[in-house]
């Protein structure tokens, strides 16, 4: 199961079942779990650590210093959780003393050429497409779809259950739930079919629905918006997600 051709580092934790082809480097400081595939040519590096079941494909790289001058060798992780499928040359770089930690959770799908930056946190069940490459601390919540070739701005932070159309660029947050598309980004409805996909009501849907038309149709600002979504749209954990995202956004959302 492991290849005579990699290379292991003694200090290396290989967990059992773990598939390790040719020309694979593992470093120090690396923990793999159990059930793992690491096709040729991978490079897991220092800090690195993996959960279980993970694919990984030939060219990745899973624990590279971050490309950030501020960072001067401090200890610090890129952890990846299980059911992952990290394809061709991904590159996942360990967080900073920012966070201390550059994590991906469990069952996502990194396409070939996606770039996580520094203390980034990428949720659970995300599609991310082809060459889509993130800044340092950006936050990816749950079930997100990521289309290919977008470019994330630094601390910028993307809901869950959004489509994000390929090719876009953005600087601000994008709120859960929505299809964000066009250049420049703009909000672009609500992410229908994905989430009747994932068992939403057409009440439930509804509700999501009107509170975006106020947020954006109304021609109120923001906070007074948000104001009327908890006025006029029946509470729910979800329509509470979207309101407190909102008034947490660092940055603001795409408009």
């Amino acid at each position: 199961m492991i290849s005579p051709l990699s290379y292991i580092h003694p200090e290396a934790h290989i967990g059992e079942n773990v598939e390790i082809g040719p020309f694979v480097y593992i470093d120090k400081n690396v923990v793999i779990g159990d059930n793992n595939i690491i096709m040729p040519n991978a490079n897991i590096l220092y800090g690195a650590r993996i959960g279980n079941n993970n694919r990984i494909f030939p060219g990745a790289v899973i624990g590279a210093i971050p490309q950030d001058l501020k960072f001067h060798g401090e200890e610090t992780t890129a952890e990846i959780g299980d059911n992952n499928t990290i394809r061709e040359n991904v590159t996942i770089n360990r967080g900073t003393d920012a966070k201390g930690k550059t994590v991906v959770g469990n069952n996502n799908l990194l396409m070939e050429g996606v770039h996580v930056a520094h203390d980034t946190i990428v949720g659970s069940g995300c599609i991310i497409g082809n060459s889509t490459k993130m800044a340092g601390e950006v936050i990816i919540d749950d079930n997100a779809i990521v289309s290919a070739n977008v470019l994330m701005h630094q601390f910028c932070h993307v809901g869950s259950h959004v489509m994000i159309q390929g090719g876009c660029r953005f600087s601000k947050d994008i709120p859960p739930y929505i299809i964000a598309g066009r250049e420049p980004i703009a909000y672009s409805g609500i992410n229908l079919i994905g989430l009747r996909r994932r068992g939403f009501s057409n009440e439930l849907i509804e509700n999501i629905h009107n509170a975006y038309r106020i947020i954006y149709n109304s021609g109120k600002n923001v906070s007074d918006a948000l104001l009327q979504v908890r006025e006029e749209v029946p509470m729910s954990p979800e329509i509470e997600y979207i309101v407190s995202f909102i008034e947490n956004s660092g940055r603001g959302i795409i408009r």
